[in-house]
């Protein structure tokens, strides 16, 4: 006998992030039911359970009078045995030959099964209602706690269910759900199972059952979906029915990160383009006036530093009871209005001259302030925005209905007026030495558009291509100090409609520029003579080094300024291979996925770096030592090792880290600078007209790509590049997940000296070169020494 348990998606670290199936089910055992149900069960449905043989001859003899009298059974006459055997084996359809059925096979349960065993199944396996089946399920739906946490009452009202799950639900139907749970108790108390006393008190309970969703620990509900569509290829079950568990590779600790940074990275974006107004208005005419909220009646915003998950909130508007019915009366209004993510739902109630009251779907009132009203400047067309509000009453009106959410910390956590952003978001980060993803979000929310940008969006990535550009010139003879001029250039060619006259974000030319100094500048003139002095045919071999989709790269120059289209996965992965020293690994999503009883069905496999020609040698013994477990067909739950080969030589990989280095020390990535750590690398990127904004960086133990744009490609507004759009996110992503993890910074390899150069010619310096610095370099690739005999000592290499 088999019970339908829904499949469940984790964290690495097993906190849940989905549920997925018709049925919710948590199966327990005999010894975990309390007592006080099973004699509230037996009351109600079968109360000679413990003497009769499986069947009640004086529950059949009245179910026979039944259907001679009406031509059908309507009381049933069934024992929990009967039911069992029902439940487990037979269809519901009331007919004679079922009844019959029902009585041998329970007899025949009753012959191999003990009492607590047919007990336990039929608690596992009944319908309680709301996709509850089983008292456990129950108990988690109604109330939100195991059974064994209940009250009296509250098993009472469980144990009510069974005979009919819609008509005595305490949720749809709660004065006839508390009848029969009354009566439960008058039968309880009958039989000798509580006192007199104890019903008394029970039966003046309130009814306090409401919906309880399963509430997921974590919100991943993009990874959650990427997990459901893999696990059915990997595993030969009913992923749906069977109870497989999926542990995927996120962290929870990062993955709470990563929403709640691209979640405020947006809000701030959008802050910065105006508030477009009310989601509703309406009518207060006729409304009773809920009063300014008391200092003891408002609620408290809670705390912003951990996503509240969002399959747990949609329910939310359903979770108010007993509340004051003038609010209910308001609520009723807008309550149908959906939140998504940290946003709440509420209706303005009331103004001062800088604060608002509002009333929140759940019927609790809230008091918004001045300092989290001012910023809603009215947004006009074409990212212009009008005057700055001077009260609320310049934002607001009674009866708007609008989104709020929590910012701010313990005492300082309060509610702020906010708005769905127009604008998505992704974020990817992983594990540089196994491809590991230990954080993905796809979007603002999963509930407001399932589309997942992490690994579906193909944009142009501007200048966060430049450095597989750069590392492409290091392989073809460049070096950081190599001069190149950063000046205006014009194509012209028969292929062109017009002449292609490249800029780059600013007016401003630096001329001759040494390599290292034009990539943490971005200066996009000297990519693309970069790009043209090394070919394309050399930088696409470079580029299918990082694993990069080139079959739908462009093959012009356009390249070197990032018309390439990739995922921000893709990208990532990418970076990864600077991160980790040269290994290309393979971003992977799942750890291992077990069945209902722990025993792993399918493992990751492992990543092994590797030298080329990358072949694995074992001897017998390590062969031996790594036989995987089989499943129950014989076929290995673990594949074989994944090779993660070395396609970049460490010496160039080093140099370019240096490179990326400077970017946020110097750079377009300065502003990374505030997270005081000096193991940071990335490179920003943005788009013609602003239209993508990106930043792509690492720490040598972890990689994250962020990308800023909207779903139908448009402006995102002036000034919107990637170091204002996507970094911030990165930042705050960065700063808490690198929380608690030391500094690392790579060796420098045997084959990279450091060398003093002349800064203007990038050759090597003579003793008496004042203004000398510092310069890395391969060691047969040191620059000759600066002559002596020019006027200034330097001598500018410059590529046209």
């Amino acid at each position: 006998m088999e019970y339908q348990i829904p499949l469940r998606i984790y964290t690495a670290d097993g906190k849940l992030i989905a549920e997925y199936g018709e049925k919710r089910r948590e199966p327990i055992t005999y010894d975990e039911i309390p007592p006080l149900f099973v004699k509230a069960i037996l009351a109600a449905e079968d109360e000679r359970f413990f003497e009769h043989p499986g069947v009640d001859p004086k529950g059949l003899l009245r179910a026979a009078v039944e259907l001679v009298r009406y031509q059908e059974i309507r009381s049933g006459g069934s024992t929990i045995t009967m039911q069992v055997a029902r439940n487990f084996f037979l269809d519901r359809e009331q007919r004679f030959l079922r009844k019959f059925n029902e009585i041998v096979l329970a007899i025949q349960i009753e012959r191999i099964l003990s009492k607590e065993e047919i007990l336990e199944l039929y608690l596992n396996k009944i319908y309680l209602g709301h996709r509850a089946y089983g008292a456990e399920a129950a108990s988690q739906v109604y109330y939100g706690k195991p059974i064994g946490d209940l009250t009296l009452a509250q098993l009472a009202m469980i144990a009510g269910l069974p005979k009919a799950p819609s008509a005595y639900n305490p949720i749809t139907n709660p004065e006839r759900a508390r009848l029969r749970r009354n009566w439960i108790l008058y039968r309880m108390e009958e039989t000798g199972a509580i006192t007199k006393e104890q019903m008394e008190t029970a039966r003046q309970a309130p009814v306090t059952a409401r919906y309880h969703a399963a509430s997921p620990e974590v919100e991943g509900a993009y990874m959650g979906e990427i997990a459901r569509i893999a696990a059915q290829d990997l595993v030969d079950k009913d992923v749906y029915t069977e109870g497989v568990r999926i542990f995927t590779t996120l962290n929870s600790d990062r993955q709470n990160a990563a929403v709640t940074a691209l979640r405020q990275g947006l809000h701030d974006y959008d802050e910065r383009h105006g508030y477009r107004g009310p989601l509703a208005q309406v009518k207060t005419d006729d409304l009773p006036d809920p009063g300014w909220p008391r200092p003891q009646d408002t609620e408290a915003a809670p705390a912003e530093d951990e996503p509240e998950p969002e399959l747990a909130k949609a329910v939310a508007p359903d979770d108010h009871q007993e509340i004051d019915q003038d609010r209910a009366a308001w609520v009723a209004r807008f309550r149908d209005q959906p939140a998504y993510g940290p946003l709440h739902t509420a209706v303005v109630t009331a103004l001062r001259e800088r604060q608002a009251a509002v009333l929140l779907a759940d019927g609790n009132q809230a008091v918004i302030e001045w300092d989290d009203i001012k910023w809603a400047r009215p947004a006009l067309r074409k990212g212009y925005m009008g005057e700055a509000p001077n009260n609320a009453g310049d934002v607001l009106k009674v009866g708007d209905v609008i989104y709020v959410r929590p910012v701010g910390q313990d005492d300082n956590a309060r509610w702020r007026l906010a708005q769905l952003p127009r604008a998505q978001s992704a974020i990817v980060s992983l594990d540089p030495d196994t491809g590991a993803v230990e954080a993905l979000q796809g979007g603002y929310s999963f509930y407001a558009s399932k589309f997942n940008r992490a690994t579906q969006a193909r944009r142009q990535v501007g200048s966060a291509f430049k450095p597989f550009v750069y590392t492409a010139a290091l392989e073809n003879g460049f070096t950081p100090a190599t001069i190149i001029n950063d000046a205006p250039v014009v194509f012209d060619s028969s292929e062109l409609e017009e002449a292609w006259r490249p800029t780059g974000s600013s007016e401003r030319f630096y001329g001759p520029t040494r390599l290292r100094e034009a990539l943490y500048r971005s200066l996009n003139l000297v990519s693309i003579r970069i790009l043209r002095q090394v070919g394309i045919g050399q930088t696409m071999n470079t580029l299918n080094h990082f694993g990069l989709p080139t079959e739908r790269f462009q093959r012009d120059l356009s390249l070197a300024l990032g018309s390439a289209s990739l995922t921000p996965l893709e990208l990532a992965g990418a970076y990864a291979i600077f991160a980790n020293g040269g290994y290309r690994v393979t971003p992977y999503f799942l750890e291992r996925i077990e069945d209902k009883n722990g025993k792993v069905l399918w493992k990751a496999p492992r990543v092994e770096k590797c030298e080329a020609p990358c072949a694995l040698v074992r001897d017998d013994d390590q062969v031996a030592e790594s036989t995987p477990d089989t499943d129950d067909d014989g076929k290995p739950v673990q594949p074989p090792p994944v090779k993660a080969p070395r396609v970049e030589d460490e010496d160039i990989i080093w140099l370019m880290n240096s490179i990326l280095h400077d970017v946020v020390e110097r750079g377009t990535g300065r502003d990374a600078r505030r997270l005081g750590r000096g193991d940071l690398h990335g490179k920003t990127g943005t788009t013609n007209d602003q239209v993508d904004a990106w930043f792509s960086g690492f720490s040598p133990s972890l990689v994250a790509t962020v990308w800023v744009g909207f779903d139908s490609p448009a402006t995102l507004g002036w000034g919107e590049y990637g170091g204002r759009a996507a970094l911030p996110i990165w930042i705050d992503y960065m700063g808490k997940a690198l929380n608690g993890v030391p500094e690392q910074h790579p060796p420098q390899p045997s084959g990279i000296v450091s060398v003093r150069i002349d800064p203007d010619s990038g050759l090597q310096a003579r003793p008496d070169n004042p203004d000398a610095i510092f310069e890395y370099f391969r060691q047969n690739n040191v620059p000759e020494l600066e002559s002596p005999h020019s006027s200034d000592g330097r001598t500018p290499e410059q590529i046209f």
